[in-house]
């Protein structure tokens, strides 16, 4: 991955997405942490659609550690994989007040002593609820743009974030994420990128204009 052509897209990107963030819905750090255990597999959309209740009820690592566990699942069913999700809530919520005082970790080493909680999702939190970065968060959406516009010649998540980590600003590791799933969702869909009206076609190998 060359420097020059890391800085076009970012540059090109942020032109076309200024507003891009996180669409996840939460007030907390730990609410962040929640949200983001549920996305997997999931859209943030659906996501949204059950966290309200779910926060209502068990608002705070505490509530969530004492959760009966089908009460959980029923609540977040709509997302999938609710049997281990609801595992990894509560069990998580458990080491939470067990190890960090009931507080969401403020770095990736400790967010990953949750059950459930993998590097993307720590990175995440860290940028996101903390505004510092740690590392850049690889989902499907970032995997599958730098591979196609060529920053990666990898498949493996963790080596696309050490790439990403190399040539892209420390300070800007958390806008990448967002700026290549918004351009992911939006025209670098996985079954029909629309070319033609992508503002990266020129420099991108994997064009099909």
């Amino acid at each position: 991955m060359e420097q020059e052509k890391a800085d076009e897209v970012l540059a090109r990107l942020n032109d076309e997405y200024p507003e891009a963030d996180t669409t996840l819905e939460y007030e907390t750090a730990y609410e962040l942490l929640v949200a983001t255990v549920l996305s997997a597999q999931c859209t943030d959309e659906r996501v949204n659609s059950v966290t309200p209740e779910l926060f209502e009820e068990f608002p705070t690592p505490e509530a969530m550690a004492e959760a009966p566990r089908d009460r959980v699942k029923e609540l977040i069913r709509p997302t999938g994989y609710y049997n281990s999700k609801a595992d990894y809530l509560v069990n998580g919520a458990q080491t939470l007040v067990e190890e960090f005082d009931g507080e969401a970790p403020r770095n990736v080493e400790d967010l990953r002593r949750v059950e459930g909680v993998g590097r993307k999702t720590a990175n995440v939190v860290v940028s996101n609820a903390f505004g510092t970065h740690e590392g850049v968060a690889v989902d499907t959406h970032v995997q599958r743009l730098s591979q196609r516009l060529g920053l990666v010649e990898t498949e493996k998540r963790d080596e696309i974030e050490d790439v990403l980590r190399e040539d892209v600003p420390r300070e800007d590791w958390g806008l990448v994420s967002h700026l290549l799933i918004a351009h992911g969702r939006a025209v670098c869909t996985a079954r029909s990128p629309d070319c033609a009206g992508c503002v990266l076609e020129d420099i991108c190998p994997s064009s099909r204009v």
